[in-house]
């Protein structure tokens, strides 16, 4: 009879967990549709299975609605005591597999693409070739990307932007965001002095991902006051390379990163303007969880990123 009662109690904490799992999976994608997914079960199991749980407990664990799913008070209350422990777990497991001698596993960055090109990639292809057992996915996104959201194990924004409570580790110098404009647009419309006077001039904008307006032009006055101007041009981007084109290809002035302009600018390719008004400011950063227990996969990633004095 006892063995009976355990084996019951074993079952159901089996259920429970596996229920428990599934509640976080679509907590955290906010949605039915994409949890089923990420656990390769159909909608409707998924769905069934948060129902049981619910009646199991006699409370509502998520509110529903035609567009979205969110937990609810008692949701986040059980999540908030659930996520540590199931991080702890994952963490654990991970590294009883990173016990192997050679770094093994898959690391998935969001990152803009100008870092990627000259930052991210120039150290990690390197990387790839020594270490065969490392995979590594870098994802594009200009927007400031949750990284549990979009399943990322680290993502990489300017110093001033990393949010509190993550991890974060220079990979990358100082910036500057310069002006730029061919020499015969300057000789046809003349050479702006101050930031306002871009208005008269025909610039090619860039559209940022996050809420959809586009970018505002920041500059900086000699007391460190931010300018801001909101500039006009025929041409609009969502990423920062075919602006920089299209300025080279003479369709306006652009407000782009001082190195992915470096060699059109030695070249005389183009030519910049306002300089006295385009401040540096911290360079690249590469952010992660504090709580992240770092895979050996990752460990390996963190070196080749690490910038080098």
């Amino acid at each position: 009879m006892t063995s009976d009662r355990q084996h019951e109690a074993s079952r159901m904490l089996r259920e429970n967990i596996n229920d428990l799992i599934a509640l976080a999976a679509v907590a955290e994608e906010r949605s039915f549709t994409r949890a089923a997914a990420r656990l390769n079960v159909s909608q409707s199991a998924l769905s069934h299975t948060i129902k049981a749980l619910e009646k199991r407990l006699g409370i509502r664990l998520l509110t529903r609605t035609t567009r979205s799913v969110a937990p609810t008070l008692e949701g986040e209350d059980l999540l908030a005591t659930l996520t540590p422990c199931f991080e702890t777990i994952e963490a654990r497991l991970r590294a009883l597999n990173d016990t192997r001698a050679q770094p093994r596993g898959k690391v998935r960055i969001v990152s803009t693409e100008y870092a990627i090109d000259t930052l991210l990639w120039p150290r990690l292809s390197p990387l790839l070739k020594q270490y065969p057992d490392v995979n590594i996915e870098l994802v594009m996104d200009y927007g400031y990307t949750d990284l549990a959201t979009a399943q990322c194990d680290a993502g990489v924004r300017y110093g001033e932007q990393v949010s509190e409570g993550m991890i974060s580790m220079r990979i990358g110098p100082d910036e500057r965001m310069i002006c730029v404009g061919t020499p015969e647009h300057f000789a046809r419309h003349g050479v702006p002095q101050t930031p306002q006077e871009l208005t008269g001039h025909s610039c090619v904008n860039l559209r940022l991902s996050t809420h959809g307006a586009l970018y505002a032009w920041e500059f900086e006055d000699a007391e460190g006051h931010e300018i801001r101007v909101r500039v006009q041009g025929q041409t609009c981007f969502n990423t920062i390379h075919p602006v920089l084109r299209a300025a080279r290809d003479g369709h306006g002035l652009a407000l782009v990163p001082e190195r992915l302009a470096a060699e059109d600018i030695a070249s005389g390719a183009l030519t910049t303007c306002l300089d006295a008004y385009c401040p540096r400011f911290p360079g690249f950063h590469l952010y992660y969880p504090s709580r992240q227990r770092p895979s050996s996969a990752f460990e390996v990633v963190l070196d080749a990123l690490r910038e080098k004095a």
